[in-house]
């Protein structure tokens, strides 16, 4: 299936250019893009054990950013703020790790129930788990210990990226769910204010944190 991979590059574009203004740590946390031997090794071990390739939007953001780093804060003595975690679904995968997890493994089924789709978001940096993920037939969500089930969230990563820029721009804050979009230190983190102990923000972070609406 040939996926148009205009939207995606020129949204990714949108996103990019909104963090070098407004949120410059995030934007410095971007990778260089993955290396053409990266996205086609990945590419080649998922048709070999799965029978299917990279969906277009995947690789065409693969050829952008390879992923992120967060950087240190100086200001964020405990360690809080993840610059890197600047979209609403976390940080993004690089190629490797990314089809690592969708990999059924030696001897097993796959989990995924043989949908074509590869993980490419997490909020579990330090053992994803769960998460978001993409086909050429749209994007939603993924947890390793079921398949996935359901229609897809959003018609395709363009159309996820569109929305975060329209709640960036023109709101209202909880367009995309109860974590909202706010800046601290330089860097968009989503979060729940309404929480009583935030996901992402805690403590110091959380007196520094400000809504972008």
């Amino acid at each position: 299936m040939h996926t148009d991979i205009q939207p995606v590059q020129a949204a990714w574009a949108r996103i990019e250019q909104w963090l070098a203004e407004y949120a410059p740590l995030s934007r410095r946390s971007l990778l260089p893009p993955a290396s053409e031997g990266e996205i086609g090794a990945a590419d080649a071990e998922l048709r070999r054990q799965l029978g299917f390739g990279l969906p277009g939007e995947l690789v065409a953001l693969w050829r952008l950013c390879g992923g992120v780093e967060h950087l240190v804060i100086e200001e964020d003595e405990q360690g809080e703020v993840g610059s890197g975690a600047f979209l609403p679904g976390g940080i993004i995968l690089p190629p490797g790790q990314a089809v690592g997890l969708r990999l059924p493994g030696v001897g097993r089924k796959d989990g995924w129930g043989g949908l074509a789709a590869v993980p490419w978001l997490t909020r579990d940096e330090a053992g994803p788990e769960s998460g978001h993920w993409v086909s050429d037939d749209g994007m939603g969500s993924w947890d390793l210990t079921e398949p996935p089930e359901g229609p897809a969230q959003f018609p395709s990563m363009a159309g996820y990226f569109d929305e975060m820029f329209g709640t960036l721009t023109e709101g209202p804050a909880d367009r995309m769910g109860p974590d909202v979009p706010g800046l601290v230190w330089g860097c968009l983190i989503w979060d729940d204010p309404t929480r009583q102990q935030p996901f992402r923000t805690l403590d110091e972070a959380s007196a520094h944190w400000r809504p972008v609406h």
